[in-house]
Order: C-alpha cells, then sequence, then structure tokens
C-alpha cells in the first residue's frame, strides 16, 4: 500500500505532531533506524524498581487552522531503560502508543494502522526536519521535576526586571553536545527555556505551575512555543512512583497488515 501525501501530512501533522512536541530540548540524531519486525521483545522480570514512575496527564494541541485537540496520556517510566506512553482521545479510543527499550522504541497508531520504528533515545521522522526529534530521556525528567538537561555548562548571566516588576535569572548555557540554550529562575524555579530548533525556528517551554508529587517538586503545566505560537499545553495531573507495572506494560504487539511510516 502506498500512502497519498494528503494522507501522510495528515497523519504526521495530527498525531505525530502533537506527540513528539511535547519536548523541545531535543538535538540531532545519534540512533539509526532498525528493520521491521510485529511485537517488541517482552521485558522479563518487569517488576517496577523503586525509581521508576507513572505519570497522568492531559495535552492540548493547538492547529495553526485555529482548531484544538485534547488528548489523554498516561507515562510509565524505568529511568533511561524503559519507557511506554499511551495517548487517548474521545470516548476513550486509542491514538498512539509508544514503547521504548534500550534496543530499539516503536510506535502504533491504531485508528491509522500504522506505526514507527528505530533505535537510540532520540525518537522521531529523520527523513523530516519540520518535525523536532524528542529525546526520550529528558521527556520522562520533565515527570520527575528534572526541567533543565543532565549536563551543561553555563555560559553567562544576568538579573533581568520584566514588565511586571518582577525580577529573574537569565541563564546562557551550553549542553553536553554543544548546542546552546537559555533559560529564567526565580526563586530557584525554571520558568522557561528558550533554544533553536532543527529547521532554525525559535522554540521555547514555558512552565507556570510547579507541583509536589509524592514529595517531589514537579511541572505541573507547561506550554510549547514556536516561533511566538503556543502549539502544544500538557498538564499533569498526577505522579505516582514505585509501584509494580503489569508485564503487558513492556509489551507492544503490531499486526503484520500496519504499514510502517517512512517506507
Amino acid at each position: 500500500m502506498t500512502l497519498t501525501a494528503a494522507k501522510y501530512g495528515a497523519l504526521v501533522r495530527g498525531f505525530w505532531w502533537g506527540l513528539f512536541l511535547l519536548l523541545l530540548l531535543s538535538f540531532f540524531l545519534t540512533g539509526c533506524v532498525g528493520g521491521k519486525q510485529s511485537t517488541a521483545p517482552v521485558v522479563q522480570n518487569a517488576e517496577a524498581p523503586a525509581d521508576s514512575l507513572k505519570a497522568l496527564f492531559s495535552l492540548t494541541i493547538y492547529s495553526p487552522d485555529g482548531k484544538t485537540q485534547d488528548l489523554d496520556a498516561v507515562f510509565f517510566s524505568v529511568p533511561k531503560k524503559r519507557y511506554r506512553m499511551e495517548l487517548t482521545g474521545s470516548l476513550g479510543i486509542g491514538v498512539a502508543s509508544l514503547l521504548w527499550l534500550e534496543d530499539g522504541w516503536q510506535m502504533v497508531f491504531p485508528t491509522e494502522k500504522m506505526y514507527m520504528q528505530g533505535a537510540g533515545y532520540m525518537v522521531g521522522l529523520l527523513n523530516d526536519p519540520s518535525l523536532p526529534l524528542v529525546h526520550i530521556h529528558q521527556v520522562a525528567g520533565f515527570f520527575d521535576g528534572k526541567v533543565l538537561p543532565e549536563k551543561f555548562e553555563v555560559k553567562t548571566t544576568r538579573d533581568s526586571v520584566g514588565a511586571d516588576s518582577v525580577t529573574v535569572k537569565i541563564t546562557e548555557a551550553r549542553e553536553a553536545s554543544g548546542r546552546y540554550f537559555t533559560y529564567a529562575e526565580k526563586n530557584g524555579e525554571v520558568k522557561w527555556l528558550e533554544m533553536l530548533g532543527r529547521d532554525g525556528s525559535t522554540e521555547k517551554i514555558n512552565i507556570e505551575e510547579y507541583k509536589e508529587f509524592k514529595g517531589v517538586k514537579t511541572p505541573s503545566k507547561i506550554s510549547f512555543v514556536r516561533d511566538s505560537t503556543t502549539f502544544l499545553e500538557l498538564l499533569v495531573r498526577k505522579v505516582n512512583r514505585g509501584k509494580p507495572f503489569g508485564t503487558g506494560t513492556w509489551r507492544l504487539n503490531i499486526p503484520r497488515s500496519y504499514q510502517r511510516i517512512g517506507e
């Protein structure tokens, strides 16, 4: 089966765009695309370790035509080892499922009967530079209260007074990969981050609210802005830690009739 340009565009710019704009702190892909398989590998002894978490959140996607789409989501995480994310639309209908394991990742769009897969910690479509590649470990970090990159070098700092007469600390920094970014802090809390995207556009993450989930201060309301236009808003509702997951969490079935995106 061959995708028409219209159908491919609708899929990528719709469900795919909404999911993988969760995070814009991504940099160039270091993994490679893997081969086709019908079922993701099963993780044995998949009881959740003490540092695992399960997050419930919602997404609002703002389309260029002014329309919005609301989705509910659940994210399972065993940091640096494995992740699972489920997106559902109205009436609980599944929109997308993502499974990331150390030896590869897969994502399924059941209503479209299509899937994607690859390897490495950067998830996304390599052949479409208009879409960001997502650093999966940084996605997980948001739900664990980790807003800034794991490793970076501070270049300059300065104080700035906004229109509301509130002083914030502005820091220019560089990631270990060499990519520059800027962030603002107030009372020790990161309020926004800004960087250049893969296509040269300005990308910004605004954090409006912090809450404590099981004793960990976590950003609960995050909006994603590209060239001054908000396209995605994320609201974290609940985070649990250290509870076991069912073995089915780490299995993602892909029917052989499904078409792989990008082929």
